[in-house]
């Protein structure tokens, strides 16, 4: 009896070491991960210096922009959560097959929409405003304002999570409207009508009418 209860105890202390450990380890590696607005301000810096550096060669060749975004900035984004969230309850529904499309047709045209409001914009002031970050620590919208020489400026807002060791953005807002939101109720839409296949046949067929205009 004597060691049955001497496991019993010492058993709740090792699991509560193990947990303080980890936490430990989780915190330590939050503290030393690059802070979100960092992550956005250098990424900023870096995308607005390669625009106005190949303005040239964006205008002989517009495919050369998404070339230019897709280097940069698309790799702290998370398009898998991203199509998650733009097809609700469909993306359960979907097959393998099915979802591979959509996120990658979907992806492209995320990318044509946030490279022209990028490149439109590429000589304008971009402000850094304060971040709003969660209680968790674990998500944090990175707000930002492009001037305008005329007018009020444009904020541009990314909405970020921890993903394994780093921030990735999982929505966009430009001027208040959600890139992922505005599409997903028109998707919705869509779907009722025609089908998840329908869609993503649309999506291919305007992504590739852009590419070649």
């Amino acid at each position: 009896m004597k060691k049955i209860r001497s496991m019993s105890f010492v058993l709740p202390v090792q699991m509560f070491v193990l947990f303080f450990l980890l936490m430990m380890f989780f915190t330590a590696s939050v503290a030393a991960m690059q802070a979100p607005e960092d992550l956005v301000a250098k990424t900023t810096d870096e995308i607005t210096s390669a625009l106005r550096a190949e303005q040239d060669k964006i205008k002989a060749n517009p495919s050369r922009l998404y070339e230019i975004v897709d280097a940069v900035v698309l790799p702290h984004f998370d398009f898998e959560r991203m199509s998650r969230w733009a097809l609700g309850k469909y993306w359960r529904k979907a097959n393998k097959k099915e979802r591979a499309q959509f996120m990658r047709e979907f992806r492209a045209l995320l990318v044509r929409t946030y490279a022209k409001a990028l490149n439109d914009n590429y000589d304008q002031q971009i402000d850094m405003l304060p971040v709003r970050m969660r209680k968790s620590g674990k998500e944090a919208t990175v707000r930002t304002e492009i001037q305008q020489p005329a007018g009020f400026p444009i904020p541009i807002d990314y909405k970020m999570y921890i993903k394994g060791d780093t921030w990735k953005v999982y929505d966009v807002s430009v001027d208040a409207i959600s890139l992922v939101a505005n599409y997903r109720t028109s998707f919705a839409a869509e779907i009722r009508k025609g089908g998840l296949p329908k869609l993503i046949a649309r999506l291919a067929d305007r992504n590739k009418q852009a590419k070649n205009e």
